[in-house]
C-alpha cells in the first residue's frame, strides 16, 4: 500500500516562494511517475508538474514554467516542488500524486494548503 504525504504549505506574500514535500511510503518508489496537482476553490483539480523517479524528463503546466520546479531525492523517497514568485492565483490545495508505470494504479496524498496573499 503506498501513501503520501504532504507538507510545507502555508502563508506567502506574493513574489514570494515555498517548497512543498510530499513524502513517499511503500514499495517500488523507482516504478511511480510523481506529480503535483492543485485545486483552488470552486475549481476542477489542476496538472501542475509530473517527474519521473528514474529522472528525466519533468514537465509542467503552462502558468508553472519558469517559477515552479518538481525534484525527487530517491534515496528519501520524496518529491518536492519548489515554487517562486508566487501569485495570488496560486492560492489552492496542492496534492501529490504517484501513478504506478505499469498498472497506472493512482495514489493520493491529503493535500496542503498554499494561501498567496498580502
Amino acid at each position: 500500500q503506498v501513501q503520501l504525504v504532504e507538507s510545507g504549505g502555508g502563508l506567502v506574500q506574493p513574489g514570494g516562494s515555498l517548497r512543498l514535500s510530499c513524502v513517499f511510503s511503500g514499495f517500488a518508489f523507482s516504478n511511480y511517475v510523481m506529480s503535483w496537482y492543485r485545486q483552488a476553490p470552486g475549481k476542477e483539480r489542476e496538472w501542475v508538474a509530473t517527474m519521473s523517479t528514474t529522472g528525466s524528463p519533468t514537465n509542467y503546466g503552462d502558468s508553472m514554467k519558469g517559477r515552479f520546479t518538481i525534484s525527487g531525492d530517491n534515496t528519501k523517497k520524496t518529491v518536492y516542488l519548489q515554487m517562486n514568485s508566487l501569485k495570488p492565483e496560486d492560492t489552492a490545495v496542492y496534492y501529490c500524486n504517484a501513478r504506478h508505470s505499469f498498472v497506472g494504479l493512482d495514489y493520493w496524498g491529503q493535500g496542503t494548503q498554499v494561501t498567496v496573499s498580502s
